[in-house]
């Protein structure tokens, strides 16, 4: 069984994500067939239930308020309607539900008493639970663990050196602290990143040094292809090739063979045959869908075609088990 590591170096790192391509995908396709089972992919599906109006300057964001991008800004889902379409992502074949509002932080508010709410609702259809809501504190982690929350993503995008040409309104060490409270309020930590921002491939390579280096890794790595949005900074950004989306993948399987390695924003570009090398290359998720937030995804029946396909099948919601109450409540002690 391949040996879980937590002190790569920058060198290591780049070592393995420049060799050679096929070397590459065998490598990481052998680690990733002795640690999960390569024919099992998790559906996940992502809504916006806050939209637009956020005060941040991600410079690749559509939802951010300074920019012109024509997105509708909509005021916080009800619940009922979060719930209808869980339901229909769970018909359609995705275990987990991910809600994501446009906040730069979480306030205590009546909005955070929504999610709550929300995500209570959401674990009595028996769906893995993820909210992206931006920072937290440590009390509103618990909060979120104790209504049922299971996984929160907060990616770092790129790496600390290059944060700012992306991002100003809030630091590398922001993102590291909400990852820390997410963690010792006991719910798994989804974090990754995006390619095609205009970074180097170092700022890729520091990107994954840094979740890999993590006490422990993220049980969920989310892989992003840039999709760039009429009036935001990026828009004429180059789409990247689905060659770097592959060693990026594959670069992560090798050095976090555990994680759950999401081939994510990108795939209505890539073509079967490309997002069949990106499976092969380690990726165990998808999100299905019409909207991821605000940009196109792949239909649930255009997913289920390619599943039946390559001979992939879904992953059923809370494989590794649900946390224990003891163990909710060995965090609220530790936040005590």
């Amino acid at each position: 069984m391949t040996e879980i590591r937590y002190d790569w170096t920058q060198e290591e790192i780049s070592k393995i994500y420049h060799s050679p391509l096929l070397d590459l995908i065998f490598r990481a396709a052998t680690i990733h067939r002795e640690n999960k089972d390569y024919a099992e992919v998790q559906i996940s599906s992502l809504i916006s239930i806050k939209t637009g109006g956020c005060p941040e300057d991600c410079a690749y964001c559509p939802q951010a308020a300074r920019y012109n991008t024509g997105v509708d800004v909509h005021a916080i889902m009800p619940k009922e309607e979060v719930v209808a379409v869980a339901q229909r992502a769970k018909n359609g074949g995705a275990s987990r539900l991910c809600m994501g509002a446009a906040w730069r932080e979480v306030r205590d508010n009546r909005d955070f008493d929504k999610v709550i709410d929300m995500v209570k609702a959401v674990n009595e259809l028996d769906m893995e639970v993820c909210c992206t809501l931006g920072m937290l504190t440590e009390g509103q982690a618990q909060r979120l663990a104790d209504a049922g929350l299971y996984a929160y993503n907060h990616n770092l995008d790129t790496s600390e050196d290059d944060y700012k040409r992306i991002i100003t309104t809030r630091t590398y060490d922001d993102r590291l602290k909400t990852l820390d409270h997410v963690r010792k309020a006991k719910i798994s930590v989804c974090s990754g990143g995006i390619i095609g921002l205009g970074e180097t491939a170092q700022d890729r390579i520091s990107m994954l040094k840094t979740l890999s280096n993590m006490p422990k890794h993220p049980e969920s790595v989310p892989i992003n292809a840039l999709v760039p949005v009429q009036g935001t900074p990026l828009a004429e950004q180059p789409r990247i090739s689905v060659w770097d989306m592959v060693r990026m993948i594959a670069t992560t399987r090798i050095i976090m063979p555990k994680t759950v390695v999401r081939l994510s924003a990108g795939r209505t570009e890539m073509s079967t045959v490309e997002q069949a090398m990106c499976f092969m290359a380690g990726a165990n998720s998808i999100f299905a869908g019409e909207k991821l937030l605000t940009t196109p995804n792949p239909s649930f029946d255009e997913d289920m075609a390619m599943f039946q396909l390559l001979g992939l099948t879904p992953r059923k919601a809370f494989k590794n088990g649900r946390p224990s109450k003891e163990i909710r409540e060995m965090s609220i002690n530790e936040v005590i």
